[in-house]
């Protein structure tokens, strides 16, 4: 995966943001909205899309598109660079691939001591009865 290339890739679009600035919020674009397309994207091979379709296909639309948005900062060029972080961040997430489990071999001595604690319960029960005359 190449960040510099999937950068070049992806498209930015600043809408008015929700939330605290006043009047502010009312004039100024400053939440962004960062759309990626899977389908489309030169910079990943097919075994790299496939993976992330995959692992991330509930964020992935429809059409195959990735949207994020930012709308934590007042700044528009802060909002962009968190939304970039944010992005790449899962992207390189959903590419590692995690190591296959070996299944640890019970060692001997835990099944000795398992079965020296059944039998020693099995005697105590066994010391509950009467005794045959």
């Amino acid at each position: 995966m190449d960040a510099a290339k999937i950068l070049s890739e992806l498209s930015f679009k600043a809408v008015r943001s929700s939330g605290a600035g006043g009047q502010n919020v009312n004039k100024v674009a400053s939440k962004v909205v960062l759309s990626f397309d899977l389908h489309n994207s030169q910079s990943l091979s097919d075994d790299e899309k496939a993976l992330l379709s995959e692992k991330l296909k509930t964020k992935f639309t429809l059409q195959g598109f990735l949207i994020l948005n930012c709308d934590e900062d007042r700044s528009q060029l802060k909002n962009k660079e968190i939304v970039t972080k944010r992005f790449l961040k899962l992207i390189q997430n959903a590419l590692i691939i995690p190591k296959k489990r070996k299944p640890t071999k019970i060692p001997r001595s835990v099944i000795e001591k398992r079965i020296k604690a059944k039998r020693n319960t099995s005697e105590i029960k066994q010391n509950r009865k009467k005794p045959e005359l």
